[in-house]
């Protein structure tokens, strides 16, 4: 009897597996196009500048790749440091060359993945790794205030260990330097001079707000050999909104929380020659007792200007000696005329209240004096008294960087303040 024989199941799918990996194999993967195959080891297709061994690459040094084959090309290549920052690079329209364009970080170390195709299109992939020699000199950022609770006027400051006047330079410095706050509100960084940058926003700070500054400059190229430091953050918050009006034509204080006033303060402002400076002050400091003489700024203890007080409750807001105080030798006047050194003065309870219930960085705002303005850095924080449009030119960032102080054109006066 003939018996035709049956292929054994097992057999059968054995077959069919392995004309399913031919299949496969000839085609470059699973789905017939090349791109799906398993990149390939493209280390004898590219080469670069990354010295071997354990020398370290000059970061003063644009980093280079660049095809060796003859039949492929570079399709991409993402060069990122330890921190996951990312350098910026530009590769060449036929695929032969990538170089970076963004400065590279000194003393840090960088991965970079480096992606080809062969004439068929067949991906082919390398890895490369490096590090960046340290940097001999290093720029150091210093942020303020301290740590704290502060109110609504106070600006971030940061101050740098060394000058900086190219205006490029300054714009490196300046774009790692970063102010958050919550909630959010945009500002803008002001070069006070050389070595010191103010930051504020177009308002006063929002109530309660929580404000953190820092800073992405180190081992970031400032200038020739020129490196930035790594920066401890900073974190602030704002208390209530507070504003202290002045009117120095009414002889009175108004005192505002969150916009509704709490206080209305009979007071004396600066006698004429002594005016009071009008515009926006932010406290300095709070000091229960100080002694205040005129000789200490020129005046002759012999001088019927002249005088030596011991003064309570000193609220300050100008480091040449404007305060808010107690002034009981005063209390006729106050409510009905200037009399004082320049200093704004009340009664002993209005000033304790007065001086309990403010904190650093909360507003002090003189109107209607016949003294200059206050001026913006030079005597304290008078920073919000430059319109925004001029603030937003002190920026290394902006076009017109060159500030316009028209609108505080007046001179700090160093005198007698009591």
């Amino acid at each position: 009897m003939n018996i035709t024989p049956r292929l054994s199941p097992v057999a059968g799918c054995t077959l069919l597996l392995v004309a399913l990996v031919a299949g496969a194999t000839a085609c470059g993967g699973p789905d017939g196009h090349p791109l799906s195959a398993q990149p390939y080891d493209a280390a004898d297709e590219i080469s670069s500048n990354i010295p071997g061994g354990d020398e370290k690459a000059d970061p003063d040094k644009p980093l280079e790749v660049t095809a060796t084959g003859d039949d492929g090309r570079i399709t991409d290549v993402t060069a990122v440091d330890e921190a996951g920052h990312h350098v910026a690079g530009e590769l060449a329209a036929d695929g032969l060359r990538w170089h970076s364009t963004a400065p590279l970080a000194a003393g840090s170390r960088y991965s970079v993945k480096v992606s080809v195709e062969d004439d068929d299109g067949a991906p082919g992939t390398r890895t490369l790794s490096f590090e960046t020699a340290p940097a001999k000199k290093f720029l150091k950022v210093t942020f303020g205030p301290q740590a704290g609770t502060y109110g609504v006027g106070e600006p971030i400051t940061a101050v740098l260990s060394a000058p900086v006047r190219n205006k490029a330079s300054r714009a490196v410095v300046e774009r790692s330097l970063k102010v958050r706050s919550t909630p959010s509100v945009s500002g803008s960084w002001y070069w006070v001079d050389d070595k010191t940058l103010h930051y504020r926003p177009q308002e006063y700070w929002p109530a309660r707000a929580s404000i953190v500054a820092t800073s992405s400059l180190g081992g970031v190229k400032v200038t020739d050999k020129l490196y930035g430091a790594p920066t401890k953050a900073l974190k602030i918050t704002t208390g209530d909104r507070i504003e202290a009006i002045t009117d120095a034509a009414t002889h009175s204080m108004t005192v505002k929380r969150n916009g509704e006033v709490i206080n209305t303060i009979p007071v004396t402002t600066g006698r004429p020659g002594f005016d009071t400076r009008n515009g926006v002050k932010v406290v300095l400091s709070k000091e229960y007792s100080v002694r205040m003489r005129g000789e200490t700024i020129g005046i002759s203890a012999n001088s019927d200007d002249g005088y030596d007080l011991q003064v309570y409750y000193a609220t300050r807001v100008t480091w040449s000696g404007e305060y808010v105080h107690a002034a009981p030798w005063s209390t006729g006047s106050q409510g009905y005329e200037n009399v004082s050194h320049g200093c704004t003065g009340m009664s002993t309870s209005q000033a304790e209240w007065f001086y309990n219930t403010v904190r650093t960085g909360d507003i002090v705002k003189v109107v209607n004096s016949a003294g200059p303005t206050m001026t913006p850095f030079d005597n304290g924080i008078g920073d919000w008294n430059l319109s925004w449009a001029n603030w937003q030119k002190g920026s290394a960032l902006q076009n017109n960087a060159t500030p316009d102080r028209s609108d505080t054109i007046q001179a700090a006066r160093l005198r007698p303040e009591v």
